[in-house]
């Protein structure tokens, strides 16, 4: 049938040649591409002309490939049938293997015939008459494997032999991005959740993606729970952020009346702000979906009450189109660089690229991590119990002041009245408010009157008799007791309640463990911008610890905001602040290094100060400065040491330092005049920081940038941590004389500052890490994790915490040791990770349950040696075991047996490699000394440093300064090591000799 069909054809072709008609047919076109096609092809033109034979290919990302195949001459006459030899590419016709290609994937191709004339004016084709036939390829692994003719090199013959047996798979995409898989602790500071987007990988997808960048088919969608409406005219919920550093789109704030703000933007000068016409409501977790289809936008929530559901939404359809490219700079959910965020939390968020499929508001369901935690149950129930604090703080207050009969009936009125504020709902606490919460608000509103009684102030005295009642306890059972004091205290607002209430939970101290119980409450006091809360989030989601899904982005955004603090703690030195130094219970030299005021070192260095040794008046002014080696903060007294040793005794170091607290006004009134002339002797006999602080000075004080650029160059080239940080901030603010603002170039001595061990160095550094610099620096955000991260772990609370664990191990109380260097652990501190496995591996006097002690010491000894600088001494293979598993039977309850020392206030320590050593339980704790190097985490090793106040540590708008580390090497006069033995001589020697510790100034407020 085909071929009579075929010679009816070519009758009614002939036919044409009488009326002079171009014609081409392809007579046997095949249904796919084959190899060696004999193909006919049948034409006539009724003037000189060109046959031209074509193949043409569609690939899957929108490309065409067209391809000669022949070309002949077409004279006029009656009609002819040519049948040609076709050979089409091998990668079109077979499977690849070490010879033929591996192609793109190939949506059609196609074979055309066409009759051509050329023109006489232009040179150009023209076509007269074609016909095209459509073959269908095979996919790529259908089609038959090529036999070669050819002998195959041995190295080829092995590729096809890998090749064949490859197991091809398609690349995974994410159409659907989690920007978000956990709850977030939102402060409603600038620290928020940092991600961007690559391009696909797929080439399709690509292609799709950048062809629908003005004509965006996604989808947005975020749970939020806001706690409070904004202080300022808006705050972030989600803004994404180009590589100029201008707002693209979507861009979602939340205005100070609750109401959603939505940006979005265009073309050149095209942008539209839709402002979403219902509040958000608070302390209600809502589902926001912001949806693009075209130029519509569909802005929806879902907000989940109590025993409701809230369902709004509105449609915008504007007049331009809509611009998203979400592969141009980054995302960020909560606060950035140029908004603060949502005071509250964030849950799971998701960004469908290329889909926007509507959802019903039947079906959003609250997400699983979320209804774990139960962020709304505890507010619920804590506002009940707030209500009933605030009616018992108003009625007991109206009592003290009448003091009349009339007003005791009021208060047996008001206790059968207050069953209604009962707590039935609240499970942390079990029950209704206990009587002792009632007594502690009768004694603050009688003792102190209405002013001073508010539900911070019972919050505040709940914790700090729960922390008495902790005083001394051997047995994890005292746990147990004040947890509902620090649970009620939480309540009521206060994060270091909740914080504690957190590790409690965490680590099973008395309780059973509840790892989302501890999860909730350590969202609770971080939201509340609880240091150590922040630090334990971070660590938990840097290592994806207690059931916390691991984040890196998650983890930075805490870890920058105690960055940020530890700076400004640095500013405001406190007694409730300690120097963070990393001291090993296994190092014996430097335990014996721990002093006090009544302690026989602090004498013998008092005695050599009085004597004229400059060393000794820096190193007491240290101690009583910061707290260190063991001595309790008194800024005064460590005042008198610089004063003395900068006037009698014309210190550099004492110089500088003294200069710094006159300038800041620590404790003394500042005078800036004797500050600068003490600044410049200081300089002048070459001592570094001074030169810092006198550029700080010409650069805050007298505006004068040039002189200050030039001060700070020369220090830089010195090796000034601080020149370099306020060269950088220069740089970025382009305040540096005759020069633009350069980025760049502010990020180069920003890594300058921080690898010579600034702080505030570190964490700019992590902020341009986090998000980068278009096209100069890449996004990084594991090392800028780790450098937020040892900034953080510097913040003086956390050194707190430390000292009071060295101290109880100092005294002998080797289970309140363990407790708070359990405490300290589990925010991820390696120094404390260690000491709780070697005080588990040495178990003195049997505190510890057997099997108890052989768990924790793995498991410690394992967490220790995670981190990037471990101690060598836990690496032992006896140590490093992770094959230990939870110890069943065990309660921390049974764990913990009752521990005391003996009277005489000693105790025998057993060291590792020795005999048994005896360690008088007066000494106070934190070191001095050689250890201190690597107390800092930031320090280079092996570089030689100096003790001094910190330079002037940014120009006009900076952060909290970081201790000097420059200065020079002094020699102790002979005075200094008189009537002491060699032993105390070499170990005071170490203890102040350049590189034994940083500076113990506060430093300058920060200039730019």
């Amino acid at each position: 049938m085909d071929l009579q069909y075929k010679y009816i054809y070519e009758l009614l072709f002939s036919v044409q040649v009488v009326f002079a008609v171009d014609s081409v047919r392809l007579l046997n076109p095949p249904e796919e591409p084959v190899p060696d096609l004999p193909l006919e092809v049948f034409y006539s033109c009724d003037a000189p002309a060109t046959v031209q034979l074509d193949w043409t290919v569609t690939f899957d990302i929108g490309e065409s490939s067209t391809s000669l195949l022949r070309r002949w001459h077409c004279v006029p006459g009656k009609p002819r049938k040519r049948t040609l030899k076709v050979t089409l590419p091998d990668w079109l016709l077979y499977r690849p293997d070490a010879i033929v290609p591996e192609s793109r994937w190939v949506l059609s191709c196609t074979l055309g015939a066409s009759v051509r004339y050329r023109k006489v004016d232009s040179g150009d084709w023209m076509v007269a008459a074609q016909h095209v036939a459509s073959l269908q390829p095979r996919l790529m692994y259908s089609r038959p494997v090529k036999r070669h003719q050819v002998c195959f090199a041995w190295s080829l013959r092995m590729l096809s032999f890998a090749r064949d047996h490859a197991r091809k798979h398609c690349l995974v995409e994410q159409e659907t991005v989690p920007l978000l898989s956990s709850i977030f602790a939102s402060t409603g500071e600038k620290f928020g959740i940092v991600k961007n987007l690559r391009p696909y990988a797929s080439d399709v997808l690509e292609y799709l993606r950048i062809h629908a960048l003005a004509f965006p088919w996604s989808k947005f969608s975020v749970w939020i729970l806001v706690t409070r409406h904004c202080r300022d005219s808006s705050c972030g919920v989600l803004h994404h952020i180009d590589s100029q550093n201008n707002y693209a789109t979507p861009t979602v704030l939340l205005t100070q009346s609750g109401r959603l703000h939505v940006q979005v933007h265009g073309g050149p000068g095209e942008s539209t702000a839709i402002l979403f016409p219902h509040e958000v409501p608070l302390s209600e977790w809502c589902h926001l979906t912001v949806t693009f289809q075209g130029r519509q936008v569909t802005i929806a929530t879902v907000c989940l009450g109590k025993k409701s559901r809230t369902v709004k939404s509105t449609e915008n359809r504007l007049s331009h189109d809509i611009r998203l490219d979400d592969t141009d700079g980054y995302f960020v959910i909560g606060g950035g660089r140029y908004v603060k965020g949502v005071e509250g939390y964030f849950g799971p968020s998701f960004y469908d690229r290329n889909r926007a499929s509507p959802q019903s508001s039947s079906e959003v369901v609250l997400p699983d991590v979320i209804a774990e935690v139960n962020l709304t149950g505890w507010m619920h129930a804590c506002g009940e119990f707030s209500l009933y604090i605030n009616q018992s703080i108003r009625f007991y207050s109206l009592l003290a002041q009448q003091k009349s009969k009339e007003s005791s009936n009021r208060l047996e009125m008001f206790h059968t009245e207050k069953q209604k504020y009962t707590l039935n709902t609240c499970e942390l606490w079990e029950g209704a408010v206990p009587q002792y919460v009632t007594k502690i608000v009768q004694y603050l509103a009688f003792k102190r009157g209405r002013r001073a009684a508010s539900p911070d102030a019972v919050g505040r005295a709940l914790r700090s008799l729960s922390l008495r009642q902790l005083d001394g306890v051997s047995s994890t059972r005292a746990f147990a007791q004040v947890l509902p004091l620090l649970l009620n205290a939480g309540c009521l607002n206060n994060a270091a309640a909740l914080h504690m209430s957190s590790l409690i939970y965490s680590l099973g101290l008395g309780v059973e463990k509840e790892p989302s119980k501890a999860w909730l409450l350590a969202l609770l006091a971080a939201q509340k911008d609880h240091r150590l809360a922040l630090l334990r989030l971070g660590h938990l989601h840097h290592r994806g610890l207690r059931g916390v899904l691991a984040d890196e982005d998650v983890a930075y955004a805490y870890y920058a905001n105690l960055a940020r603090q530890t700076t400004r703690d640095r500013q405001n030195p406190s007694p409730e602040q300690v120097y963070v130094e990393d001291i090993y219970l296994h190092d014996d030299e430097i335990l014996n290094l721990q002093t006090n005021k009544d302690h026989h070192i602090f004498q013998w260095l008092k005695l050599q100060a009085f004597q004229g040794a400059p060393d000794a008046e820096q190193a007491l002014a240290r101690m009583l400065f910061w707290g260190q080696q063991g001595v309790s903060p008194d800024i005064e007294a460590a005042l008198r040491h610089y004063e003395r040793g900068a006037v009698r005794l014309e210190d550099p170091v004492s110089m500088y330092d003294f200069a710094i607290v006159l300038l800041r006004g620590h404790g003394v009134k500042k005078d800036i005049p004797k500050a600068i002339k003490l600044l410049k002797k200081a300089m002048d006999e070459g001592f570094v920081p001074a030169i810092s602080a006198l550029a700080w000075y010409y650069e805050r004080l007298e505006l004068d940038y040039e002189k200050a650029a030039e001060l700070w160059e020369r220090a830089d080239d010195l090796g000034s941590p601080d020149a370099a940080l306020n060269l950088g901030i220069l740089h970025s603010l382009g305040l540096y004389p005759q020069r633009p603002a350069d980025q760049y170039m502010a990020y180069e001595y920003f890594l300058k500052a921080a690898e010579r061990g600034h702080i505030r160095g570190a964490a700019e550094v992590a902020d341009v890490w986090s998000t980068g610099l278009a096209g100069r620096v890449s996004r990084r955000p594991s090392d800028a994790l780790l450098w937020a991260k040892r900034a953080a772990e510097q913040n003086g609370y956390l050194g707190r915490l430390l000292r009071r664990a060295l101290n109880a191990f100092l005294k002998g109380d080797l289970f309140g040791s363990l407790v708070c260097y359990m405490m300290a652990a589990e925010l991820g501190v390696a120094v404390a990770q260690f000491n709780v496995a070697y005080l588990c591996d040495q178990n003195q006097g049997d505190f510890l349950a057997p099997a108890f002690a052989l768990h924790c010491k793995r498991r410690y000894y394992n967490l220790s040696v995670h981190n990037p600088k471990p101690e060598p001494y836990g690496k032992l293979d006896e140590r490093n075991s992770n094959q230990c598993t939870p110890m069943r039977g065990w309660s921390c309850s049974n764990v913990f047996h009752a521990f005391s020392p003996p009277e005489d206030g000693r105790h025998v320590v057993r060291r590792p490699g020795g005999r048994p050593q005896e360690v008088d339980s007066c000494r106070a704790d934190v070191q001095t000394g050689g250890a201190a190097r690597r107390a800092a985490g930031l320090v280079q090793p092996g570089v030689a440093r100096r003790g001094g106040l910190q330079a002037a540590d940014a120009a006009t708008h900076g952060a909290g300064p970081f201790p000097a580390l420059l200065g020079r090497r002094r020699r102790a006069s002979n005075c200094f090591v008189q009537k002491v033995s060699r032993l105390w001589h070499f170990r005071l020697l170490r203890a102040l000799r350049p590189g034994s510790t940083q500076g113990a100034s506060a430093g300058l407020p920060e200039g730019i």
